[in-house]
């Protein structure tokens, strides 16, 4: 395994945050590929299920009638509901074990550490989801000319929230803090550096869109040359393919998280100072 400098030593430029995520990513990926693509396929229970049942958009059907079909149904719902914990689970499990392998610790029961942090995680995204509705009601209630003005502010707050809220789970995850301390937390280490973190968060996400890209160009040609016109084959085919791509993805967001998070303790709470001190004690 490669030796990763983490925790950081001292503040990091934006370039130097990319790079330690990539080369977190590199030393833990292979070991989180089985979390991360479980996570993926609980994620797709319900389109799953809608295949299997042949209840798939077709073409001229309605994409919104389809949908509205797809949540009046009880199966659906749960389905959709017990992805999405899953989905939680495992991305908490990723996460988990990428902070053992960078601390040295001991691999394993992160799986069961995860299913222990679900109540908490749960409140957190409810308390998440409160906040962002805070900011939109204004606009909502009012009328005419205010509305646009209160819609142009209710944007503007929102992407301020999410960029100050961008660290709350993995601090809820890493330092075992609750949805309101983690939340709070979130927001201090992030205050002042909604730039910073802005430009890191763009450029990590163009990257990952271009590899989408190139990949889907590529999986797109070869479904089409394999598959010799049988849909059933093309879609499976590209199901394997978004599957793979999101098994492979999703140690990187955990990563960067990590290094973020890292970057942003040594800024704000001198954790560059701590572990010198500790090193020379």
């Amino acid at each position: 395994m490669d030796t990763v400098p983490y925790p950081p030593q001292r503040q990091l430029s934006v370039g130097e945050v990319l790079d330690l995520s990539f080369r977190i990513y590199r030393a833990t990926a292979v070991k989180c590929l089985l979390f991360a693509a479980l996570g993926v396929l609980a994620g797709q229970l319900a389109s799953i299920y809608a295949a299997l049942k042949g209840r798939t958009l077709v073409k001229g059907q309605d994409s919104w009638q389809a949908l509205l079909a797809q949540f009046l149904d009880p199966t659906m719902v749960a389905l959709y509901f017990i992805g999405l914990v899953v989905t939680i689970i495992f991305y908490a499990a990723v996460l988990l074990r990428q902070r053992a392998i960078l601390s040295g610790a001991a691999v394993g029961g992160e799986v069961a550490a995860a299913l222990r942090r679900v109540p908490a995680l749960v409140a957190l995204a409810v308390l998440i989801f409160v906040v962002c509705v805070a900011c939109c009601l204004p606009a909502a209630v009012s009328g005419g000319t205010l509305r646009l003005l209160l819609a142009v502010a209710a944007l503007i707050a929102l992407s301020y929230v999410v960029v100050a809220v961008s660290c709350a789970q993995t601090i809820l995850l890493v330092d075992d803090a609750g949805p309101v301390v983690s939340l709070r937390r979130s927001w201090r280490l992030t205050a002042g550096n909604f730039w910073r973190l802005s430009l890191i968060y763009t450029v990590a996400v163009a990257i990952l869109i271009a590899l989408y890209a190139v990949v889907g160009i590529v999986a797109g040609f070869l479904a089409a040359l394999l598959g010799s016109g049988d849909v059933a084959m093309v879609t499976a085919f590209t199901e394997v393919v978004a599957v793979a791509l999101g098994a492979l993805a999703t140690p990187f967001y955990g990563a960067l998280a990590l290094a973020v998070l890292a970057d942003l303790k040594v800024r704000k709470e001198g954790a560059d100072l701590a572990q010198r001190l500790s090193a020379t004690a």
